[in-house]
């Protein structure tokens, strides 16, 4: 019979944690909580909760990364068969550790299975939409999976896990050295969790992108070369981010006003997207609009990993909640 342990990570969480705890209760053998120096009274509340709590040591820079590692070091000593990745602010849904379980005892090529993760109040914000349709990837072999997955321990092993030094973008870096070591990702078409994204505000949803072209160029400059990871997605952001409002501002300079009418490739751009998902639907524009005013926040988040990388300094954590 096949061993699952899971891995919970999280930071100041409160009820949402106790919610994500006890949606593992009798479905996985071990839980390993990985706390990120919570003042809220976390790791208490885990602890009764009968969960390990390994307490990240904060003196150096915090990633997700580093803490999924440390989850993974804390179940070394009796390594499962698989292992279960949760984040805090998730619930698994019933069924779901079934479901990958079997599929991945089928399937022994697979490395890790992810299934659809759920945004529990989509209608709070625009923003919590967006994640949620951000989730809903193509079910069938994937290139990554996302914080959720149930991953096989001889896999993660052998990769030797996460990256830690990746302040974003870790999950599709660890899948790709998968699928480089001949390993599979597979995207299930099965419930897996809700998340609960709690993005209200304006500066969040900023954050939170410019977190992710951070992670587009990184990814782009690990592994562009050798695998054109992120490079089409590193190419765009710049594109839209940077050299279309460098443009307008050297068009003003030289034409005044006219040069302003460069801003025009905005507007057609959220309408080009907008037309591939159906005009007629309000999400499609809402979809295409911030789409399009992202690659702003991500040629940002792009240009403080450059930053690092020509000052030698290690880039700190983008954080939105």
């Amino acid at each position: 019979m096949s061993e699952i342990a899971a891995v919970v990570i999280g930071r100041n969480e409160g009820d949402r944690l106790v919610a994500c705890l006890t949606s593992l209760v009798d479905h996985v053998a071990r839980v390993i909580y990985v706390d990120s120096g919570s003042t809220d009274g976390s790791p208490e509340a885990a602890r009764r909760l009968g969960a390990e709590v390994v307490p990240l040591d904060m003196t150096n820079p915090f990633t997700a990364a580093r803490a999924r590692n440390a989850g993974l070091e804390a179940l070394a000593d009796a390594p499962p068969d698989y292992v279960q990745f949760v984040d805090g602010d998730c619930t698994l849904k019933p069924g779901w550790i079934d479901t990958a379980h079997a599929f991945l005892e089928d399937n022994p090529v697979v490395a890790m299975a992810c299934g659809r993760r759920r945004e529990i109040h989509p209608e709070a914000s625009v923003y919590n939409r967006l994640c949620d349709d951000e989730w809903n990837t193509a079910v069938g072999e994937a290139l990554a999976c996302g914080g959720d997955a149930l991953g096989r321990w001889t896999a993660l092993d052998a990769v030797g896990g996460y990256n830690p030094t990746l302040i974003a973008g870790e999950e599709p870096d660890l899948c790709l050295r998968l699928r480089v070591a001949g390993w599979k990702i597979w995207r299930l078409d099965a419930e897996m969790t809700a998340h609960d994204a709690a993005i209200l505000r304006f500066g969040q949803w900023w954050k939170r992108v410019s977190r992710a072209g951070h992670a587009f160029a990184e990814g782009a400059y690990l592994h562009g070369k050798t695998h054109g990871h992120w490079v089409g997605e590193t190419r765009r952001l710049l594109l839209w981010g940077l050299v279309v409002p460098l443009v307008t501002l050297v068009a003003v300079l030289l034409f005044g006003g006219w040069g302003l009418l460069v801003l025009g490739l905005y507007p057609l751009q959220v309408a080009r997207l907008a037309r591939t998902r159906g005009i007629r639907e309000r999400f499609s524009w809402e979809w295409a609009f911030f789409l399009t005013l992202g690659k702003i926040p991500e040629a940002l988040g792009a240009l403080k990993f450059y930053r690092s990388r020509l000052t030698a300094r290690r880039s700190t954590l983008i954080e939105y909640k």
